[in-house]
């Protein structure tokens, strides 16, 4: 490979995940790719100081101009949207902070930033990039990008999960959710339901779900008993988005990925993504180790 194609491959997941965090779609963040490579490609290597810098920059561009056809596609979805759910490695979820950025708790709490501040959050908070370069990923002044930083801070502070959990909890509570559920029991789903637990479904219009959010344990228990009908071999536990969650598989294919969000040992968030171009590429991933 010559130097240019070394660089990009050598920082491809760092480019990926700034991407998919900014978008939310694994599926969007391979076709920003496509097109940081392509402007990566006519690059005069010899006038970059710093390949990742660079890189970084034009994925950054890329994003921000698909994040705003993105917002405006979002405003017509039918039903709650939710990210697409990306399977992850252990690597990951080894990386509390890196997995914290990619769950779906913080991908919806990364939704309420305007594109901007989004970009600024990502590349501060998760990669610890310099101010003056993400200055230059962004097009504003260092000046502008530490105000906006501050602002997309505060604002994510103020609605993240109350603290870093780490996977093994998050594994202790899908267990013994995922017990509960294979027995119908809803004593047991309301002893790990939060009192005001929010269950959000995503099927985009095209099968079957929730079409807004269902709040309080007393409404979710009973929605997640319901699944106790397709019996345990069908729920089976999976590494996304760098947290342990549920894969509901009917007919050898992928129908349900159910991530959760936990605070204080409950479960207040549940996730739980049908529609099936979101499940498409985790379906090849996981096709391949069958």
């Amino acid at each position: 490979m010559d130097s240019g194609t070394e660089a990009f491959v050598a920082h491809r997941q760092l480019l990926f995940t700034v991407a998919y965090e900014m978008l939310g779609s694994a599926a969007d963040a391979e076709d920003v790719l496509q097109e940081t490579w392509l402007r990566w490609a006519g690059v005069d290597l010899d006038a970059v100081r710093d390949q990742r810098a660079y890189l970084v920059r034009i994925t950054t561009r890329q994003a921000l101009g698909r994040l705003r056809t993105l917002r405006r596609r979002k405003e017509s979805y039918v039903g709650p949207w939710l990210p697409e759910p990306l399977l992850t490695s252990p690597d990951v979820a080894e990386d509390a902070e890196l997995a914290e950025s990619v769950s779906m708790a913080m991908l919806l709490v990364l939704e309420t930033l305007a594109p901007t501040e989004r970009a600024v959050f990502v590349l501060r908070e998760v990669f610890a990039l310099e101010y003056d370069e993400i200055a230059e990923a962004v097009g504003k002044s260092p000046a502008a990008v530490r105000q906006i930083a501050h602002r997309a801070r505060a604002h994510v502070a103020a609605r993240r999960p109350r603290g870093i959990v780490s996977p093994a909890e998050t594994q202790d509570a899908l267990k013994a959710f995922q017990r509960a559920i294979e027995t119908g029991d809803l004593q047991r789903l309301l002893d790990i339901l939060a009192p005001d637990v929010v269950f959000l479904g995503d099927g985009g219009g095209v099968v079957q779900a929730a079409p807004a959010p269902i709040v309080g344990a007393d409404r979710v228990a009973p929605l997640a008993a319901g699944l106790s009908r397709f019996g345990a071999a069908a729920l089976r536990p999976a590494q996304v988005n760098g947290y342990p969650a549920l894969v509901l598989r009917l007919n050898g294919e992928i129908d349900t990925v159910m991530a959760v969000r936990i605070d204080d040992g409950l479960i207040t968030g549940l996730y739980a993504v049908r529609n099936p171009k979101k499940l498409s590429r985790m379906e090849r991933e996981t096709a391949l180790f069958r």
